[in-house]
């Protein structure tokens, strides 16, 4: 053309060279298996469930998480969804695991944590979050996320140490979720819904960088359950046709009367073979005699056990609870127990019941006065 004015075709040329430059650009998301995004889920529902019972102690109020949801985000993703500010909670390990992770809530809810944690009601919480608010909210999370890493050192049978928790600020309409991660850097996301009573019914975030959360699936998943590539499916089926004539031959031994039978299900597998029928009784036991008295021989023996410790229990009652009424105890929780007032409390020693007896209080402390003595047959039953 004589002019500098491009064509309806060059501008559609253009256009379309730099969408497909954008497209390889653009690095493709990973994903997670069903095996992984559980592991992962059951990473967050520990260490954070953990973290709710510390939390209910800590604001005298029942706090409930719910089961966490796992997906890939990066902090692009994170900021669209949501520019607005929020409370970032940044957590880092330092022994047992190398890595970090951020915890994200919404301002709202960090400032009812902190009025609580000050003693209010937390109906009235502090608009503006100072760094009183802050300090208060970072004091509160330092000792859940002990907790959760009591619990995390427990799942990976391992030490876990953490550093302290530290909170800011971040508006995602404005600033970055953090200035050590990339816009596009891909994350774990596991996202959980928390309530505290009817002051808090909101969500909240655990973000993991991808590496941190692979070091962590690493020492949960077995190398045997990683999935296999195509060509390892192949090579295994076409071992396993090999025909029988081409198997080296082995050592002979002896004849077994089922090597030729078809193989069978399960089932079959663990049935027992046919056999005469063999007539089983009860052992019976000739009754202890009723007596306390020991044989000369049988007390001198018995000198060389004096010195052995023993553990002493005293048992004033049980109960059955399930794991959410355990969760939800907090500091004055009552619950009953099988036993009436003033019933006499079981005595046990190494975990066996050799006595009954009724409490009784000794200058200011609290005792046990035997009232009774389990005879020596029912002593023996309860060993057997």
């Amino acid at each position: 053309m004589g002019n500098n004015m491009l064509s309806q075709e060059e501008i559609d040329a253009l256009l379309n060279i730099s969408s497909e430059q954008s497209a390889e650009t653009e690095p493709e998301k990973p994903t997670l298996s069903d095996t992984e995004k559980d592991t992962l889920g059951e990473i967050g529902n520990i260490s954070m469930g953990t973290a709710a019972t510390t939390m209910s102690m800590l604001l005298n109020r029942r706090v409930q998480i719910t089961i966490p949801r796992v997906s890939i985000t990066t902090p692009r993703e994170i900021s669209e969804a949501s520019p607005m500010p929020f409370i970032v909670v940044e957590v880092g390990y330092t022994e047992g695991l190398q890595g970090r992770n951020l915890l994200v809530m919404r301002t709202s809810d960090g400032a009812v944590i902190a009025d609580l944690m000050m003693g209010r009601d937390g109906l009235d919480p502090q608009a503006a979050i100072d760094d009183f608010v802050l300090s208060a909210l970072a004091e509160a999370m330092n000792q859940m996320m002990g907790s959760a890493a009591t619990s995390l050192s427990a799942m990976f049978n391992r030490t876990i140490v953490i550093s302290p928790p530290t909170a800011r600020v971040i508006d995602l309409g404005n600033e970055p979720l953090d200035a050590h991660l990339a816009s596009d850097e891909f994350l774990a996301k596991i996202a959980f819904r928390m309530t505290v009573e009817d002051l808090i019914d909101s969500e909240i975030m655990l973000l993991l960088q991808l590496g941190f959360a692979q070091e962590m699936l690493g020492l949960l998943l077995p190398a045997e359950e990683a999935v296999s590539s195509p060509k390892e499916v192949n090579e295994a089926k076409t071992a396993r046709e090999v025909p029988e004539a081409s198997m080296p031959p082995m050592a002979a031994q002896p004849p077994v009367a089922a090597a030729s039978a078809p193989p069978s299900s399960p089932q079959t597998l663990t049935r027992r073979p046919a056999t005469q029928p063999v007539t089983v009784q009860a052992v019976e036991f000739q009754p202890l005699p009723q007596t306390t008295t020991l044989p000369p021989v049988a007390a001198g023996n018995l000198q060389l056990l004096l010195d052995v410790p023993l553990q002493l229990t005293v048992e004033l009652g049980r109960t059955e609870k399930t794991v959410k009424e355990v969760l939800d105890l907090v500091p004055g929780s009552i619950f009953e127990l099988d036993r009436v007032a003033g019933e006499p409390v079981d005595i046990y020693v190494n975990g066996k019941l050799v006595a009954k007896g009724e409490v009784v209080v000794i200058d200011e402390n609290f005792g046990v006065r035997i009232t009774d003595i389990v005879s020596v047959i029912d002593r023996v039953s309860n060993l057997q």
